[in-house]
């Protein structure tokens, strides 16, 4: 008589109680040893469908709820993760490697940083502050910005330019400079940034004849940046009569005899009445002689002469203006030994040029 056996798990069948029998032991296949439907979270690994099964859904652990192993990426935290994302995108909050994106991190953030370029270097291109590197950041950009404050103050020692504040750069500093007119014109109303004055070195064009660094007289220029008067009666500094006058010669048109002087270089014309009345004539005719005897000077030359070449001539007569009328008058220059104030007495408005006599004011 048969007898028939007890159902068992591993016999093939698949009994009443049972998932399922591959009439096998093995847990790693889909049936597992005790007849059970392999699943996820049963402890066992599938192989070739799961990465591991630690039996739990905690999904924080080295294994998920999904039978994978833990990694960045995933989209679920970790330990020893601090975000994950699930995506590989370096240029959002979670960086690839499951860290969060900060600056310096080498990745630029969008929407948050300019640049980002690894390091805390704030002279590159790219400081700390993931911001581009520009004029007025407070950082000095290595060989871009000679300097940068952080601010566009123009008269503090950095230009909003951040270009170094100096001496001609147009911008006057606070507490350095007292001008600046953006040039290195030492000659004009703004010498070294420093508001032109006698006796600052610097021969202030139009206004000073000489400057010699200090505001003493006798030593060539006087306290007032004026010259003393020289041996040249054509030159700059003129020469002195033996009456003790400062005269310098040149050539003018009958028909500015009154304002020659004055606009030539700066000098006092002598008048009418000082060369006829006041002993001018004599002083200063005799100063002539000294320098020229009877040579003539003038003719038709230009006005404003200061090289008695220039102002070579045959003209024999003085030039001065009597408040009313530009006149010529004598000594005759071309006469030997004369010296006859009123030789010549007559009116010349025109163009014809004379020789006149100016005083040192």
């Amino acid at each position: 008589m048969c007898v028939p056996l007890a159902a068992s798990c591993g016999d093939g069948k698949v009994d009443p109680g049972e998932a399922c029998d591959d009439g096998n032991t093995v847990d790693t296949d889909a049936c597992t040893a005790v007849c059970a439907d392999a699943v996820c979270g049963d402890g066992i690994v599938q192989e070739g469908v799961e990465a591991c099964d630690d039996g739990n859904g905690d999904d924080a652990d080295d294994c998920s709820s999904m039978c994978a192993l833990a990694s960045c990426g995933d989209g679920v935290l970790q330990d020893g993760e601090a975000c994950d994302d699930g995506n590989d995108d370096d240029t959002d909050d979670c960086l690839a490697t499951c860290m969060v994106a900060t600056c310096g991190d080498g990745a630029v953030h969008a929407g948050v940083e300019d640049c980002d370029d690894g390091n805390a270097d704030d002279t590159d291109e790219c400081p700390s502050t993931c911001l581009a590197a520009e004029c007025g950041d407070g950082f000095v950009h290595a060989g871009v910005e000679a300097c940068d404050d952080g601010n566009d103050v123009d008269t503090d020692a950095c230009l909003s330019t951040c270009v170094a504040a100096s001496c001609g750069d147009g911008v006057v500093q606070a507490g350095v400079e007292e001008c600046d007119d953006d040039n290195d014109v030492n000659t004009d109303a703004c010498a070294a940034c420093k508001t032109a004055e006698c006796g600052d070195g610097f021969v202030q064009a139009g206004a000073e004849q000489c400057d010699d660094g200090n505001v003493v007289g006798g030593d060539g220029c006087e306290a007032d940046c004026t010259l003393a008067c020289g041996n040249d009666c054509w030159g700059e500094a003129g020469c002195m009569t033996a009456g003790g006058r400062c005269i310098r010669f040149t050539c003018t048109p009958g028909n500015a005899s009154a304002t020659a002087c004055d606009s030539c270089f700066g000098w006092q014309p002598i008048s009418y009445d000082e060369w006829l009345n006041q002993g001018y004539c004599s002083d200063v005719t005799t100063k002539y002689r000294q320098v020229h005897n009877t040579e003539t000077r003038c003719g038709q030359a230009p006005m404003c002469c200061s090289d008695p070449a220039a102002c070579a001539g045959g003209d024999n007569a003085w030039h001065f203006h009597d408040g009313a009328n530009n006149r010529y008058v004598g000594p005759c220059l071309g006469c030997q030994g004369d010296m006859n104030c009123t030789f010549w007495n007559g009116v010349d408005n025109g163009s014809y040029t004379r020789i006149t006599a100016c005083e040192k004011m």
